[in-house]
């Protein structure tokens, strides 16, 4: 029987990488600039009218390696002006808390938190704790808390259970606009993606106006295998490191593709729940531009959120008129958030650093300056 070896531990065995002179850096900060639709000003999630996104990374450089990462919806209070939701499952070995609701009332009813796997009942506890204790909810006896998550027990002493539920607060109560910070920080502070360093990511494209003008946002928190490819080019076989890539000094290894990816779609279009879960399995399509195949043992699921203002949901009023867009209106959201999603992948790993974690495990960063060498041969 072959061995099979986890993604983190790949790059111990099957490679050797010689010292980068490349500033780390967003994928289009190299002159790499994929898809045909225009990002928005940042280039982020946040470009999305009111989203703004909280972190809070822990490290101790000895056993803590992970972190929080919570993406707020708008400014007002989201339990009480809900917004319409849905969530697509491209492999399901994971543990996604909140689910099935969103799925039957098609909305959420409070920021995504993204963690570590055994932390998200420490995410739903830190949610309960923010929403419970806003002015207004006193009376509250149920909250369905959105935590994704993936597992960084490589680099991170997971079974330590080292975030808080004051974690989680602190990372919505210190969410806002404007820049978001990528690579190994909050949620993505232990994660590891194609053998690589990967971490938190984030893309936006803005629609021209003669298509609706609408905003698409995402954030992924990148932790899986496969065969990296990077705006059409096999970055990952020019390298050598790919899932099942048999190593010459053992014939026995093979390098696992196992993994999870969350992915947070945030839009401006007005969408109901159906269509935001055709969005969401576009932002699976952008996994696969990535090089990503959604492995047996991997968790990937998709969030999809519209925060349009005239479609949020208030329940205390007897009905509720959405505004919504047709049908043949979705296809360049569709293109929209597959670009996004995987230019946010490819940033995850751009921006990620070599990473020392518990237990002496180290997880090396892309070595982008032989990344630019393999994209500038293929003409990129």
């Amino acid at each position: 029987m072959r061995k099979i070896v986890l993604p983190a531990v790949c790059f111990l065995l099957c490679m050797v990488v010689s010292a980068q002179t490349v500033q780390r850096g967003r994928i289009r900060d190299f002159g790499i600039r994929p898809g045909i639709f225009k990002p928005g000003p940042l280039n982020a999630i946040t470009d999305v009218p009111g989203v703004r996104v909280g972190q809070v990374t822990l490290r101790d450089g000895k056993q803590v390696c992970t972190g929080v990462t919570a993406i707020v919806p708008h400014k007002g209070d989201v339990f009480r002006k809900k917004c319409p939701a849905a969530i697509y499952v491209g492999n399901g070995f994971g543990k996604l808390a909140g689910v099935t609701q969103v799925r039957e009332l098609g909305n959420i009813e409070t920021p995504v938190i993204l963690t570590n796997t055994l932390s998200v009942a420490q995410g739903i506890e830190g949610v309960l704790d923010y929403t419970l204790l806003k002015q207004g909810n006193g009376s509250v006896g149920s909250v369905n808390a959105v935590v994704g998550e993936t597992n960084d027990g490589y680099l991170n002493d997971i079974r330590g259970r080292h975030v808080k539920a004051s974690d989680v607060v602190r990372a919505i109560e210190s969410a806002q606009g404007g820049p978001v910070e990528e690579g190994c920080v909050g949620a993505g502070t232990g994660t590891v993606c194609f053998g690589w360093k990967g971490g938190i990511g984030t893309s936006s494209r803005v629609l021209p106006a003669s298509l609706g003008g609408y905003t698409v946002g995402v954030l992924v928190q990148s932790n899986y295998g496969g065969v990296l490819e990077i705006d059409g080019v096999p970055v990952g076989k020019r390298l050598g490191q790919y899932s099942f890539r048999e190593n010459a000094e053992d014939p026995e290894y093979l390098m696992s593709p196992d993994g999870s990816c969350t992915m947070v779609v945030f839009t401006d279009a007005p969408l109901d729940a159906r269509n935001l879960e055709r969005l969401a399995k576009r932002a699976m399509m952008g996994l696969a531009k990535t090089g990503g195949i959604a492995s047996n043992g991997s968790g990937d699921y998709a969030i999809a959120v519209s925060v349009c203002p005239e479609n949020l949901i208030d329940e205390s009023k007897p009905f509720y008129r959405p505004v919504l867009l047709q049908n043949d209106a979705m296809s360049p959201l569709f293109e929209a958030t597959i670009e996004a999603t995987a230019e946010a992948l490819w940033n995850s790993l751009f921006m990620a650093t070599d990473t020392k974690g518990w237990d002496g495990h180290v997880v090396r960063a892309l070595p982008l300056d032989r990344v630019l060498e393999i994209m500038k041969a293929s003409g990129r």
